[in-house]
């Protein structure tokens, strides 16, 4: 197909085609700028759930890009009757995990505060067809219309987005996988060979997925065993360190937190005044954790530094949620300051 970006372009196109194309590269600077307010919605959530992920990214489809997808054919026939409506990832949003149960993880948080409006996952679906390949979840998903927005996010209302979900593993074989059949040249007779290698490439992956997976969990156990690390007595804030191994301890069925998520919650028991691991634990010994995640009902396993949230949370209200260090998600933990405040029926 001939590229899109010249003004006669598209006089091969059919005029619905046309007409979309016309239109998409009309409003495709201002989804730009969506794009990069849903990445910054998905990351606050991400990050106020307290999920470990690598990175969250965005891109609003490029014009060319639409063209060719709103001229595809299927038996002959026009794939989308309506190609701005029915091309769903105009605003694409890829969250990267480190672990394939942290995909779940983030699905479930996407799914607890947006609107879910379809669910691929494409790694089940090859499964399901008795192959290794491409495996990556899809999520479209939309602001919900009943709750209330943060300010920065209130222009997302009636927009969607696809959001993929997938490991840093998954991530690696799906791009080096498109680079080379799409973007480079694969004589005929090397196809076959070339599928077979990709094939064991992805199972090898989804090996090294489970593997990973069992060396977070024995570590989580082995750190949950480990003494109370020494304070450093010339820093006035608890080492990122020393907080990760004593949050493996106090929460030993939680699971990882992103490294600066750490550095950052010990800079708000800083701004409440606990400097030290003795405070720290003699404070929490007045939270009822099982309480907290009851009114919480949380649907995927809460890292470390959100149990620790939670509790600090429950134990100085709004004076918590009213930190400086905790400005850019003030309304949020509001929002759980209710949750948690409400008794259970």
């Amino acid at each position: 197909m001939q590229s899109t970006e010249g003004p006669g372009a598209l006089a091969g196109f059919n005029d619905p085609v046309h007409h979309a194309v016309q239109a998409y590269a009309a409003i495709q600077p201002e989804l730009r700028e969506v794009t990069e307010t849903f990445v910054g919605f998905v990351t606050t959530l991400l990050d106020d759930a307290g999920i470990n992920y690598l990175s969250v990214s965005g891109r609003a489809k490029s014009v060319a890009s639409f063209a060719a997808k709103a001229d595809r054919t299927v038996n002959g026939k026009p794939a989308y009757a309506d190609p701005l409506t029915e091309i769903t990832d105009q605003i694409g949003v890829r969250v990267i995990t480190y672990l394939h149960s942290d995909v779940t993880a983030v699905a479930q948080v996407l799914g607890d505060q947006l609107t879910i409006l379809d669910d691929r996952d494409m790694g089940v679906e090859t499964a399901s067809e008795g192959r290794f390949g491409y495996a990556s979840r899809h999520l479209l998903v939309a602001p919900d219309a009943a709750k209330v927005l943060p300010a920065p996010y209130d222009g997302l209302r009636g927009r969607t987005a696809q959001v993929q979900v997938r490991t840093v593993l998954q991530h690696a074989w799906a791009e080096f996988e498109h680079a080379i059949r799409y973007k480079g040249t694969i004589p005929e007779e090397h196809q076959p060979d070339l599928d077979r290698r990709f094939t064991l490439a992805a199972g090898l992956l989804e090996l090294a997925d489970r593997e990973f997976m069992l060396i977070r969990d024995k570590l989580v156990a082995s750190r949950a065993e480990q003494q109370r690390p020494e304070e450093d007595a010339s820093d006035p804030r608890i080492s990122a360190e020393d907080l990760a191994a004593f949050l493996a301890a106090q929460y030993a069925d939680a699971g990882w937190s992103r490294p600066d998520h750490y550095a950052w919650v010990s800079g708000l028991l800083l701004e409440l005044g606990i400097t030290s691991l003795d405070e720290l634990g003699s404070l929490l010994v007045s939270v009822d954790s099982e309480a907290i995640d009851a009114r919480m009902a949380y649907k995927y396993p809460p890292g470390a530094v959100r149990h620790l949230d939670d509790a600090l949370l429950a134990i100085f209200g709004e004076q918590y949620a009213d930190l400086h260090g905790n400005a850019h998600r003030s309304a949020l933990l509001h929002t759980r300051l209710e949750k948690i405040t409400t008794p259970l029926e």
